[in-house]
């Protein structure tokens, strides 16, 4: 009898610890991706990624250590052109993998789209997929499907929704602003991905691609009279945020910052306020000359869409979940 009683304790002891573990594990190639996966799916995965940041994601390569973790992973998201990824698809080749590994071709299926580098041969634009929704929505998606078995599958299916209707909502209330045809100068391809879901058009690039060297301001300055918006990151080396910055001095042309790296905030916070600052550049007073837009914050977001569009996030968001809800009962 005893030993039942010390039998039966010894469960109720281990069985949080069985419940952690049956958590679904996904590991991504980078910050971005992890942070859009954790607010699309809560607690119910448990997600990690293998660059750090502040390294350049084009060199790192993978310890030890992390390729032990992949190999415990239930699904691997790769964005497709990274030496990590190519280590990842080598472990693949070998079959030492339990975990389904996604790329490119899987987003595709749910609506992923590459825009082409107009200012760089047409060629696909691999950098900054994860700015623009539409690819969001198609990579959290088709992790999902990916865990379809797993136990956990009813919670996150209910987790993604609410993320699909939190982005719809910002989507609806940034397209109203009606800046189709716009156009804007880029300091880098990955910001691209943060203006075309609104409508305005990347004509060009301070840096074209990882291996071309960027261009000079004199030989930018010309075509910066043309756009209605300069775009930098936060994070990029200083010679091309300075770069942007002088090009917007001597035009001026409104310079915007938005962020294209980051950890530790949830993608539609990052996706609102890069947008907010964006449609910062198009208020009916125009800038005095060289002045640049600082960065807003949220509350300003909201402010802008209620005065410019006449909706808030919320009253987007609100018909979005009760459409969806409704169209569950069908």
């Amino acid at each position: 009898m005893k030993r039942m009683v010390l039998l039966f304790v010894l469960i109720l002891l281990l069985a949080p610890l069985t419940t952690a573990q049956e958590k679904p594990l996904v590991v991504t190639s980078i910050a971005p991706i992890a942070e859009i996966l954790r607010e699309a799916f809560g607690d119910t995965v448990q997600v990690e990624y293998l660059v750090p940041l502040g390294v350049d994601p084009h060199q790192y390569q993978l310890t030890p250590e992390q390729i032990k973790e992949i190999q415990r992973a239930d699904v691997i998201v790769t964005i497709g052109h990274l030496p990590a990824e190519e280590k990842i698809e080598e472990l693949k080749r070998e079959g030492i993998l339990k975990g389904k590994v996604l790329g490119i071709e899987d987003y595709q299926r749910y609506g992923f789209r590459y825009l082409p580098e107009r200012w760089y041969n047409n060629k696909y634009n691999p950098h900054g997929i994860w700015l623009d929704p539409y690819n969001v929505l198609a990579i959290a998606e088709a992790v999902k499907d990916a865990l379809a078995n797993s136990p956990a599958y009813t919670s996150l299916d209910s987790r993604f929704s609410e993320f699909e209707a939190k982005l719809e909502g910002i989507v609806l209330a940034y397209q109203k602003l009606g800046l189709e045809g716009k156009k804007a100068l880029i300091e880098l391809p990955s910001q691209q991905y943060t203006l075309e879901w609104m409508g305005i058009i990347g004509v060009d690039s301070i840096k074209p691609e990882e291996e071309v060297p960027a261009k000079s301001v004199d030989e930018l300055l010309t075509v910066a009279k043309t756009v209605d918006v300069i775009v930098y990151s936060e994070e990029s080396p200083e010679p091309l945020k300075s770069a942007a910055l002088e090009l917007s001095k001597r035009t001026g042309v409104p310079a915007v910052k938005v962020s294209v790296m980051w950890s530790g905030r949830n993608y539609t916070e990052v996706l609102a306020q890069n947008s907010a600052n964006i449609a910062s550049a198009f208020r009916s007073c125009a800038p005095e000359q060289g002045q640049t837009f600082q960065q807003t914050n949220l509350n300003t977001t909201y402010i802008l869409l209620a005065l410019v569009v006449g909706i808030t996030l919320g009253t987007a968001l609100g018909v979005i979940i009760k459409s969806k809800r409704a169209h569950s009962l069908l």
